[in-house]
């Protein structure tokens, strides 16, 4: 429009109309809010319920983790399972289990690892060997679903995205909890089932499969509480974890503390919980509401929580760094180390108290399998020697050194995460070339190798050392026969780094192959008799028998020649490849 005088004068802002009614205004009744809901409707001027979209996250929830949860699954029932025909071997006679019986309550420390034993039937002593580890993992898997869905998902970024469609506050919440507790009770279904088909009472099979999985719901929803507590998926997963090592703990004070007035603390413990209720052995139904309880309160725990946070931070702030950076992170080894320390440190810690409860029962080991001819002689195929102490631990350090090329594996592949996370590319935007940046992943992963295997020496030395009279002498034994292991298992992790020269997207596939083909032939191997060929793919075969075997520095030395030239070739393949 145009002033009087002809010039360009304001434009009123008028709203534009084509002459035609507001059709959906029209056809809206009185009264009506304009989003096609009723009044009095919960969702109102464009609001959702806090767990809109739940069912469709929990359906991509289940796409995303189909094989990690039927791998969780699986490992949860063979551990019951294959533990319940193992002792049906061993204990074949009502004599043997009253011998075991009595052997466990006079000993304090066979208590304390393996938990209450009720009664001398089968499924008494199954129940005894295997339930609390059985808990133990099924709440190890609902910890990593559960945090998956949650904070790692919050931390990288998804929630922000899937937050911006039509999905309620509590929807990741809630899907989370959905899939852990869908996971447990198939794990529960399954196992009571395959426990019955064995031929162990049916009363005390279901008994066993529940308080397994109750005590996975309550570890759920204490990682649904950890997860709104840290701003990290890493802290929410380490504040749950030592949840449950405090929960075992206290188990084991206080089923080996009965005679010292501490048989409560059992009650403090949801793995206590799942032994409480006395599978095998005059079922408690009524401890079932205990973890249901626990479950229930702290998932609405955990929604509370969540209403009083911001979008990617946790309710605890973290802990603001110094304003000047140490030299040690001048380079980047140093770098490299501060990222993975704290994983270290855990892990160190694990394998000291895993050694701890090794060392603890091997005066024992002789109770535990009476004078079985067929299990010692399945013992001494593990261990590779005919003394039946020195085998066990021999086979034990071998188990271990299993675990801590997991660790090595998992340090290797820290590689490929933060390149795939464009973590790398600032570093090597620096005067850091790619061989300096991949050789101090490699270094740390090796480092910390040693360290995880020293750590486990150590435990299993000083505990048997202190039930032997010998400290001394059995600590640097055992911490040598731990060392012996770290060549093979970096020789697993080296694969992995291949993976990462050469075919970086195969890499976490390759890397966790190797590790399950090398613990296979491991583990079952010697006690299926496999013929040598097969055997001595796994690195392991070749390592000397320690404690009380033959060193041999020869297959070591070839162990190690192949790491490095693995090495070699990976590095040669990182530098000529693109990145990310």
């Amino acid at each position: 429009m145009t002033s009087a005088t002809g010039a360009p004068g304001p434009v009123a802002a008028e709203p534009l109309t084509t002459g035609q009614p507001d059709t959906d205004a029209a056809a809206a009744p009185a009264g009506a809010s304009g989003d096609g809901l009723a009044p009095g409707s919960s969702v109102r001027a464009g609001r959702l319920p806090t767990v809109a979209g739940t069912r469709e996250l929990t359906m991509l929830a289940f796409r995303r983790d189909r094989i990690m949860l039927v791998a969780w699954i699986y490992f949860l029932i063979i551990i019951s399972v294959s533990g319940g025909y193992g002792l049906k071997l061993v204990y074949k006679t009502a004599a043997s289990r009253a011998s075991l019986a009595a052997s466990v309550r006079a000993d304090a420390a066979l208590s304390f690892i393996y938990g209450q034993l009720n009664g001398t039937s089968l499924g008494a002593i199954a129940a005894w060997r295997y339930l609390p580890y059985a808990a133990a993992t099924a709440a190890l898997m609902s910890i990593f679903i559960v945090v998956r869905h949650t904070r790692a998902d919050e931390e990288t970024g998804r929630l922000e995205l899937i937050g911006a469609t039509a999905v309620g506050r509590n929807a990741s919440l809630a899907t989370a909890l959905t899939v852990a507790a869908v996971a447990n009770i198939v794990v529960c279904v399954l196992t009571a089932t395959v426990l019955d088909v064995s031929g162990l009472p049916a009363a005390g099979a279901i008994a066993y499969a529940v308080g397994q999985a109750c005590c996975g719901l309550a570890f759920a929803a204490i990682a649904a509480v950890a997860a709104q507590m840290s701003s990290t998926a890493r802290g929410a997963r380490g504040l749950a974890i030592a949840g449950l090592v405090v929960a075992f703990l206290l188990r084991g004070i206080g089923d080996s503390g009965s005679s010292h007035g501490l048989a409560w603390l059992t009650w403090l413990s949801p793995i206590g919980w799942a032994e409480l209720m006395r599978p095998f052995a005059a079922e408690r139904w009524w401890v079932i509401a205990v973890p249901l309880a626990v479950a229930v309160t702290l998932a609405g725990a955990a929604v509370a929580l969540a209403a009083h946070r911001d979008q990617g931070s946790g309710l605890v702030p973290p802990r603001p760094g110094p304003a000047v950076a140490g030299l040690l992170l001048g380079g980047p080894v140093g770098l490299a180390w501060r990222l993975q320390r704290g994983t270290l440190a855990g892990w160190a810690a694990g394998f000291l108290a895993t050694g701890l409860a090794i060392g603890a029962v091997t005066t024992s080991i002789g109770k535990i399998l009476g004078s079985n001819a067929t299990i010692e002689k399945a013992f001494t195929r593990v261990g590779g020697q005919a003394a039946l102490t020195n085998s066990y631990l021999a086979g034990c350090m071998s188990l271990l050194g299993l675990i801590a090329a997991a660790y090595a594996v998992a340090a290797v592949l820290r590689l490929r995460a933060d390149e795939t996370g464009a973590r790398s590319e600032p570093l090597l935007a620096a005067p850091v070339g790619r061989l300096r940046w991949a050789w101090s992943y490699l270094l740390v992963a090796l480092a910390g190798t040693a360290v995880v295997m020293v750590a486990g020496g150590l435990g299993v030395g000083l505990a048997y050392g202190l039930a032997a009279g010998d400290v001394g002498t059995r600590v640097l034994s055992l911490m040598g026969a731990g060392l012996a292991q770290v060549p093979a298992a970096l020789t697993v992790a080296a694969v992995a780094t291949l993976a990462i020269g050469l075919r970086p997207r195969w890499s976490d596939g390759v890397g966790w192959a190797v590790l399950g083909i090398t613990g296979l032939i491991g583990v079952l191997g010697p006690a299926l008799q496999l013929s040598q060929p097969v055997l001595d793919i796994s690195p392991f075969t070749h390592v000397p028998r320690l404690p009380g075997g033959v060193f041999s520095a020869t297959p070591l030395i070839w162990l190690g020649a192949a790491v490095v030239a693995i090495g070699a070739v990976s590095l040669a393949g990182l530098r000529h490849r693109d990145i990310g």
